[in-house]
């Protein structure tokens, strides 16, 4: 159980850059939440539990790339997140980056 949990966070440290970039086109596209995303990202075989989401979240916000907004649903608060347009212009930016390494990490496939 200990050796599968610490698999995950490797594979998580690797990949949570990506994680990011996801999130952020998301949030770039309509109004996103914590367990919206983790379910998200599940469906893409990213298990996030909630203390690394909403840190994420967080750290998004405090860039200045997300704005959260209090809402509420169903008789409950949510933090609700849209990308603001400091976040969707590094979103640009990260787009051409990412498609450059995945061209050079498939060079001559």
């Amino acid at each position: 159980m200990k050796e599968a949990r610490r698999e995950r966070g490797k594979k998580q440290e690797l990949y949570v850059g990506l994680v990011r970039l996801h999130v952020l086109h998301h949030a770039a596209e309509e109004p996103i939440f914590g367990l919206g995303m983790m379910q998200e990202l599940a469906r893409h075989g990213y298990k996030l539990g909630p203390g690394t989401m909403y840190p994420l979240l967080h750290g998004l916000e405090q860039r200045g790339w997300l704005r959260g907004t209090e809402r509420l649903v169903n008789g409950h608060q949510r933090k609700v997140y849209v990308a603001t347009a400091a976040g969707r212009k590094a979103l640009v930016h990260a787009r051409r980056y990412v498609r450059e390494l995945f061209e050079e990490m498939h060079e001559g496939e």
